[in-house]
């Protein structure tokens, strides 16, 4: 079996990837299920393992703190409740913040934008969605999460044009994934009804690209 990192299967890097995929897949089986410790537990543990992979092969520290940031975002939506989703929207703004760190201290700069078209036509397309997705949730969000989901679509936004300034295409697909699984699950916490039979798939879909997005991010990284 090829692996991405030296000394196959049995090397700690290849089988902290494996652990993490493994996680990730387990919770995926378990979405449609209550809120419990193990379910939890396979959430959190899914990022968490791509933490601990970048500090093991020396990836930047940004890139361990964002990660681990998202971990702990990760653990927060894995509970019900409003409190539970506000510890989870806190944890991921700060993470979006610091990848917006990492990203722009290894990208070339803001000016990069302007300089190939496609990439300004993927800002464009973001900050559309972003207003967009804003309009929508203004008329469906109670007052106290209006600020916070303003202030978080920024960031992500934010998040999103800096990884445009790196001409890593691993970065630059995971933040494209990232704003979509982020924007489905807005979608589907705030603007489908409850009974929805959609919900169940938009569920599985915002799992696979916020995992996919991590993955991608943290990949790109360790294996330029």
């Amino acid at each position: 079996m090829t692996m991405p990192f030296p000394g196959g299967i049995d090397a700690n890097a290849n089988a902290t990837l494996i652990f993490s995929l493994a996680a990730a897949v387990i919770y995926a089986f378990t979405l449609g299920m209550p809120p419990r410790l193990a379910r939890s537990a396979a959430k959190t543990l899914a990022v968490a393992m791509l933490a601990v992979l970048a500090a093991l092969q020396g990836g930047p520290l940004l890139l361990v703190i964002a990660l681990a940031l998202s971990a702990v975002g990760d653990a927060f939506l894995s509970r019900d409740g409003e409190k539970a989703f506000l510890g989870g929207l806190a944890s991921f703004l700060v993470a979006h913040i610091v990848y917006v760190a990492l990203f722009l201290r290894n990208g070339g700069g803001l000016t990069l934008l302007g300089a190939e078209p496609w990439r300004g036509a993927i800002v464009l397309a973001m900050v559309v969605f972003a207003i967009v997705m804003l309009a929508a949730l203004r008329r469906r969000v109670g007052p106290g999460l209006r600020v916070p989901i303003v202030v978080y679509v920024a960031a992500i936004l934010a998040m999103g044009i800096s990884a445009l300034t790196t001409s890593n295409a691993w970065v630059i697909s995971g933040a494209v994934s990232f704003m979509a699984s982020d924007g489905l699950l807005a979608a589907e916490k705030f603007l489908v009804a409850a009974i929805s039979p959609h919900r169940v798939w938009m569920r599985f879909a915002v799992w696979v690209l916020y995992y996919a997005a991590q993955l991608a991010i943290t990949l790109g990284f360790l294996l330029r």
